[in-house]
Formats: C-alpha cells, sequence, structure tokens
C-alpha cells in the first residue's frame, strides 16, 4: 500500500524514501491527502462549467418536439418519420402538420414551457442548530421587554441592568432596616465567556443586586448576544475594531461610567475573565474587586513569538561567557581556538536570525492566508457547519448533568442565532483573537497576574470539562491573596447550575473583602461579646 500509494502520487514532487514504519504511515496519509485535495479542487472547477451550459440544456429540451408526448408531435394522420421513406434522405424530425398545441410557448413553438415540462423545486430552507436561517432579523427585533442598548463607538451594546429595589423579595420596612447592614454599595458588571450572552446571568442578577445594594448590569459583547453587528474594515471612522479586546475592555468602563459608579466589581466567566483582568490592568482604580468564574487564561491556543525557552537571557550568557574567558590558559592555540569557536557561534547565529527571519515572513503569510479563508464564503459555511453540529453538544458538556439542560436553556443560547450576520461577527471575532495572539507588543494577561492587588476570588465547578479545576487553581495561585472557591455538582457554567451555591460564595467574598458582615455573624459576634 505503502509503495503504491506513493509510487502513485509522487510522481513530479520527487523520491521519497520513508526510513521507518511511522513515516511510511505519514507519507501514506499525506499523500492520500494530496489526492483528495486534487480531487477536490477539480471538482469545484467543473461546477462552473456544468452550471455554466445548464441554460444551453435547458434551451434545446425546450427547442426539440421529440420531447413532447407521443400523442402531441404527431397528429393520427402522420405517419412516423421512422415508417417514412424520405426517413433515408433526412434524419430531421418532422414538425406536426397541426396546429400547436394549446400549451405551446410563444418563444418555441411546438414545445413544452417550463412549467408543463416539470413543477418547480422547493427551495430548501437552511437551519443552523434548530433555527431558521432565511428569517432572520435585526437584534433590535428579538430584545426582550427589560433589555436596553448603548450606543458606544458606533455599536449598539445590548445590556440589561437590575437595581437593588426591583431584587428585593422583602417588605419596605424590612428592606429599608437590612439596606444600612446588609449590602455593599458597589455596583457589579458580568462579563460573559464565549458563545455566551446575557442570557447565562439571568438567576443570579437579582440576588446579586440584593447584596450589593447597587445596580447589577450584565452586556453582551460585540459577535455575542444581541449586540449589533456591524462591519469593520480598518478605517479611519471606527480606529478601534469592535471584536478586539481593547473595545470589550472600553465598554466595561464605559458602563461603569454608565451606572454612575467610580468603580466597581468586576465578575467575569470563562473568556469573560480575560476582559476583566484587561480592564483592570487598563484602569485599576476603576475596579474594585474581580471574581472569576472559571478563567480561560492558561488555555493558550496559539503560540506566542519572542517567548524564551530556556529562561536564560542575554545578559546571563554574557556573563558566563566572560567567565569562561577568564579560566582559558593563556596558550595562543587556546585562543585561536576560542576565536575560531566564536566565528562559528557567529555563523550558526546568523544562519538561525535568517531562519527565524523565514519562518516570520512564512508564519505572517500562513496567518494572513487563514484570515483571508475565515473572511470568503467558506468560512461562513465552515462556522455554520460547527455551530449545527456541535453548537447544542458544547452547551450540554458544559454541564454537569446534561440532562438537565432544559429546552428554555438551548433557546436561551440559540436565540442570537436568529440575529442577521452573526456569522460574519463571529468569524470576525475570530479573526481578532488570532491577531491579538500573534502580536508581540503586548505582554500576555498570563503573565501580569501577579500584578493584581485587588481582591480577587477564583470560582471553579468541581467537573468542569472545558477549564478544568487544577487550571482554575493554578489561576488563583499566580494572583496574590486570592481565594479558591470549588462548587460541588457543577460543570463550567456553575451560575447557571447551582445559583444559589454560587451567589453565596460571592457574598461570602464580598463581605469579607468590604468588612459587610451578615446578620447571621452579627449575631455570632454580638453572643460572644
Amino acid at each position: 500500500m505503502y509503495w503504491f500509494i506513493t509510487t502513485l502520487s509522487t510522481v513530479g514532487y520527487g523520491d521519497m524514501h520513508a526510513e521507518n514504519t511511522g513515516e511510511m504511515v505519514y507519507t501514506t496519509a499525506y499523500m492520500l491527502f494530496n489526492l483528495s485535495l486534487t480531487a477536490y479542487i477539480i471538482g469545484n472547477m467543473t461546477n462552473p462549467v456544468v452550471h455554466g451550459t445548464s441554460r444551453t440544456r435547458k434551451f434545446l429540451i425546450r427547442s426539440m418536439p421529440m420531447h413532447l408526448p407521443r400523442s402531441l408531435q404527431y397528429p393520427p394522420s402522420t405517419p412516423h418519420p421512422l415508417h417514412s421513406t424520405a426517413f433515408s434522405h433526412s434524419l430531421r424530425p418532422r414538425r406536426p402538420n397541426g396546429p400547436p398545441p394549446a400549451f405551446a410557448s410563444a418563444e418555441f413553438p411546438g414545445s413544452i414551457p417550463d412549467s408543463a415540462q416539470m413543477p418547480p423545486r422547493r427551495r430548501r430552507r437552511r437551519s443552523v442548530a434548530g433555527i431558521d436561517q432565511d428569517d432572520l432579523l435585526d437584534p433590535d427585533a428579538l430584545a426582550d421587554p427589560d433589555s436596553s442598548f448603548y450606543e458606544i463607538n458606533g455599536v449598539r451594546v445590548h445590556h440589561k441592568v437590575c437595581t437593588h429595589e426591583d431584587s428585593s423579595d422583602q417588605s419596605p420596612d424590612s428592606a429599608i432596616t437590612n439596606a444600612d447592614q446588609n449590602q455593599i454599595g458597589l455596583p457589579i458588571v458580568l462579563l460573559h465567556g464565549f458563545g455566551s450572552s446575557v442570557f447565562s446571568w439571568t438567576h443570579i442578577m437579582r440576588p446579586l443586586a440584593r447584596i450589593a445594594g447597587a445596580k447589577v448590569l450584565a452586556f453582551d459583547r460585540p459577535a455575542f448576544g444581541l449586540t449589533s453587528r456591524t462591519i469593520w474594515s480598518g478605517d479611519d471612522t471606527k480606529p478601534i475594531n469592535p471584536y478586539s479586546m481593547a473595545f470589550s475592555v472600553m465598554a466595561t468602563l464605559a458602563f461603569i461610567d454608565q451606572l454612575g459608579a467610580k468603580k466597581a466589581v468586576l465578575v467575569g466567566h470563562s473568556a469573560g475573565c480575560l476582559v476583566a483582568v484587561e480592564a483592570y490592568f487598563e484602569a485599576p482604580e476603576r475596579v474594585a474587586a474581580l471574581v472569576l468564574v472559571a478563567p480561560a487564561i492558561f488555555v493558550p491556543v496559539f503560540r506566542r513569538k519572542g517567548v524564551k525557552e530556556n529562561g536564560v537571557g542575554e545578559q546571563e550568557w554574557q556573563n558566563k561567557k566572560d567567565s569562561n574567558d577568564s579560566n582559558l590558559p593563556t596558550n595562543p592555540l587556546n585562543r585561536i581556538w576560542g576565536k575560531f569557536l566564536e566565528l562559528c557561534l557567529w555563523i550558526a547565529g546568523f544562519l538561525m536570525n535568517m531562519i527565524r527571519a523565514i519562518g516570520g515572513v512564512v508564519r505572517s503569510l500562513y496567518y494572513k492566508s487563514v484570515v483571508a479563508v475565515l473572511r470568503s464564503s467558506v468560512g461562513v459555511m465552515l462556522v455554520r457547519l460547527i455551530m449545527d453540529k456541535f453548537g447544542i453538544l458544547a452547551v450540554r458538556n458544559a454541564w454537569y448533568d446534561p440532562s438537565k439542560v432544559t429546552d428554555h436553556v438551548i433557546q436561551g443560547y440559540t436565540k442570537p442565532l436568529r440575529s442577521r450576520g452573526w456569522e460574519m461577527a463571529l468569524l470576525e471575532y475570530t479573526i481578532s483573537m488570532i491577531m491579538d495572539s500573534i502580536s508581540s507588543s503586548k505582554v500576555p494577561v498570563s503573565e501580569r497576574l501577579s500584578e493584581i492587588s485587588c481582591p480577587v476570588l477564583v470560582v471553579s465547578g468541581d467537573t468542569d470539562r472545558l477549564v478544568p479545576r487544577w487550571n482554575t487553581e493554578r489561576v488563583a495561585r499566580a494572583i496574590p491573596g486570592a481565594g479558591f472557591e470549588v462548587i460541588k455538582n457543577s460543570g463550567h457554567l456553575p451560575q447557571e447550575e447551582r445559583p444559589e451555591e454560587f451567589v453565596s460564595v460571592v457574598e461570602r467574598f464580598l463581605r469579607r473583602a468590604f468588612g459587610r458582615p451578615n446578620n447571621e455573624q452579627e449575631q455570632v459576634l454580638q453572643a460572644a461579646v
């Protein structure tokens, strides 16, 4: 099989000689891939030819009377051409002597119109995750009664606000009595993760507003939820890419200003934790505390350029080199040998720099080609296929018990798929992630966690399959003084699966951080006194 495949597919590419079984398997798979790709390209090249000749085929079908029914082609008084002596002189089919049929078209007399030849084919309606893609709407038409929109840099950002007055379940007198004792007095901004939306915070917004004694705001980041989908082309009218991390940070700080507060508590989930931490580094005086739920910080997808492999810096290497030079004997041959080694090292370094430069060009071309593919119709088709096959499956996999994922939850996650332009927005967000990951001008968040000085709580589900518990604990260890809490029987979405436990954990953290004990702690303290 190996020699057959390589002989068949390496004509014109040179000889390939495998050294072991692994290389043979790899070469066979690689050549089969080449054959498949070539067949795919040839097949796609023939599609325009087939579609281009379809009009000619239809014309021939309409113009040839042979395709008429036998009773309509030739009246009973006219003999069939095959039975006539004139058939040997001409192979051209004879036209019927009688008048053309009543249903003959005016353009081609004697032919059957298209509507009579075959019934019109019903167009197959497209569907992604059960959502009809032929009846997409604007985000405003999909908004809930409690939804609001706030325009930031030309983007209408969808958000919801819950006040502590609306969240109080007690009578007015008791609410006023406990207001000063149990409430933190700081607003909270909720930042959802990848593929999620404001819907993810539905169960905890009111309880958090009651605890905070202030407004709780959750907004949809661009490309998710019901935030407007805009097309960004890098022009001067929109200097900030709405799908970039910089825009999400700007939107977070803008909403803190809209709440009329000097600082707020940021609660991020999964990829939203990156936004929360970046907002802290952008304006640490505006962030009172951070709550990081299943933080996707130490889950790198792309390797960053310029990261040192062995951790030995250039200055340290130079110091070692100088110390070694000082220990060499004064023999002239040793000095000549040392200079020769320096020359060899310089040549090796020069070659390595050339290889890195070539690799950088290749890498740049590779990423540009990936971006071009994502922005084409192939990218749109790919994102539709992924969302259709794995969208609902990913939601179920994020829960501890997938059987408890109700239709209401599925509808909440698939509702943004009814928004017009959701595919291109998701692709632009992916492109922005790729470009941010390969940028070497900014230090990654994972390397700056030790610089955080505000109160931090890190929360994880004990059975999180997407961001494992050990990875979340690694984030907690990297932040000085950070607390770490694990919610049992919970997956990647503890705020949805275990809202009561989640609110209780956040409440303990906020009261411990800002010195506002609850009623039970006060009663225990009074009894002790």
